[in-house]
């Protein structure tokens, strides 16, 4: 009877113990419904060139405290020549909001012989493990001629020989070591989905430490020289190197739509991957071409978030008010303490004289809980 007492006594003790808030903080916190807004962006939040054009651009934090932005870029004098004469370029700021100054190329072309020798393009930059990775895009082909313009007209060659590499440093300011062969190469299996080319690589850690890359391909299921369809991928691995593992459906897809998604970031936050997404005619909300928000318990399977849209065709200024334009892409989510801070975008307006104006835009990311 003594030894039952004081048994149903410790019992009691452990029961009533208070439970521990940080905890149950965490797991509400993970549970909780919220929204990503595009706020608005102080007038140094821009970024152009005189003599090249920009697109595509990425930030990380560097080890002397500076914010390195990553873009590809290419001579204005050669038209829409992304795909021959892209390469990619560096510049940095005291803040994420700029105003940023040029610095370097960090992956220049180094010879049509190597796989990604004579373009580099569309980059996005991580930070893991105290190292630096730059995921992109990069081809060779039948060379360049850096005198020539393009005229709008799209290289068959280099488009084809698209594939997906990593550089790593340990410090943003390079050097930067390149790979002699793509991290992710086009399938062999012709009637793989990626059998044609891949391209325009985003990359996240889960909690598990495994990294899933989400990146556009096309296969070669349609005959010709442009092949098809174009799709979204999935590929996982164990190290930000590789070797990555394909899985075998498409992402992204929407019924009754043929190429309905394109360059996507992914992220893990708050107990998911998520993504924004350019949806490329309204196939996943009713406001036409814009960004949309995608999210995905394990990287793997994806479907549109509760509340998808993220930005209509326009950026906000803080002082100039509400800015119209004719493209909005290449969305890449800067992460800071761990919280999505900024989108990257890339801009596109033309003047009433017909001039271009392609530039890159750094947009704040205001979390609001429902």
């Amino acid at each position: 009877m003594k030894y039952a007492f004081i048994l149903m006594l410790v019992v009691c003790m452990f029961a009533c113990q208070p439970k521990k808030e940080t905890n149950a903080n965490a797991e509400s916190d993970t549970n909780k419904e919220f929204v990503l807004e595009f706020g608005s962006a102080p007038g140094t939040a821009v970024f152009r060139t005189d003599s090249f054009q920009v697109w595509g651009a990425t930030l990380t934090r560097g080890n002397d405290g500076l914010y390195h932005m990553f873009y590809s870029r290419w001579l204005k004098s050669l038209g829409s020549a992304w795909t021959t004469h892209s390469e990619i370029a560096h510049a940095v700021s005291e803040s994420p909001f700029g105003p940023f100054e040029p610095k370097d190329v960090a992956l220049p072309p180094r010879g049509a012989e190597y796989w990604d020798g004579l373009c580099t393009h569309n980059p996005t930059i991580h930070k893991f493990d105290g190292r630096y990775y730059l995921y992109y895009m990069g081809n060779t082909g039948d060379g360049i001629n850096y005198s020539t313009p393009t005229k709008g007209k799209l290289n068959w060659v280099h488009r084809n020989n698209q594939r997906i590499g990593v550089a790593v440093a340990d410090d943003p300011n390079g050097p930067w070591e390149r790979m002699d062969v793509p991290l992710v190469d086009a399938s062999e299996d012709t009637t793989a989905i990626d059998a044609k080319l891949v391209t325009n690589p985003s990359i996240a850690r889960g909690p598990d430490g495994k990294y899933v890359m989400v990146y556009k391909a096309v296969g070669k299921k349609r005959p010709g020289i442009a092949g098809g369809p174009v799709v979204h991928c999935v590929a996982t691995s164990d190290s930000p190197t590789g070797p990555f593992k394909k899985y075998p459906n498409p992402i992204f897809t929407a019924e009754g739509s043929d190429f309905p998604a394109e360059d996507p970031s992914i992220f893990y936050y708050k107990g998911k991957f998520r993504a924004i997404v350019k949806d490329m005619h309204g196939a996943f909300t009713d406001a036409g071409k814009s960004l949309v928000y995608f999210e995905s318990d394990n990287g793997i399977d994806w479907q549109p978030s509760k509340n998808p849209l993220a930005s209509i065709l326009q950026v906000k200024w803080e002082d100039k008010g509400v800015e119209k334009v004719e493209l909005l892409e290449r969305p890449q989510v800067y992460m800071e303490d761990g919280k999505p801070a900024v989108v990257l975008c890339a801009v596109k307006t033309t003047t009433e004289e017909g001039v271009e104006d392609l530039r890159n835009v750094q947009i704040p990311l205001i979390e609001t809980e429902l």
